[in-house]
């Protein structure tokens, strides 16, 4: 199944908020971390509820510092295996 992303910039703060949200609304995506750093995330949409997830972005939008980076660069499939990587080299 194709998942949708929507990369999400935030507060480091705030990540923990915006997953939050995102498991209240089951079944509409998953929210991972990119780039701890920096604090981007990345949001994972069934098509079916890419429409939902926009309009709860949209909400947060209007709550917290949230804006929509293009995808990074460096992002490839492997991205979560990165971050895996990156936990155990203590990063």
């Amino acid at each position: 199944m194709k998942l949708e992303t929507i990369y999400l910039e935030t507060l480091p703060e705030h990540i923990a908020y915006v997953k939050f949200i995102f498991e209240s609304y089951e079944h509409v995506g998953i929210v991972r971390t990119v780039d701890r750093r920096r604090a981007v995330i990345v949001l994972l949409v069934v098509p079916d509820f890419v429409e939902t997830a926009r309009r709860i972005v949209a909400s947060l939008k209007s709550e917290i510092p949230l804006v929509e980076p293009p995808e990074p660069v460096d992002s490839s499939d492997d991205w979560l295996m990165k971050e895996l990587d990156d936990m155990e080299n203590g990063f």
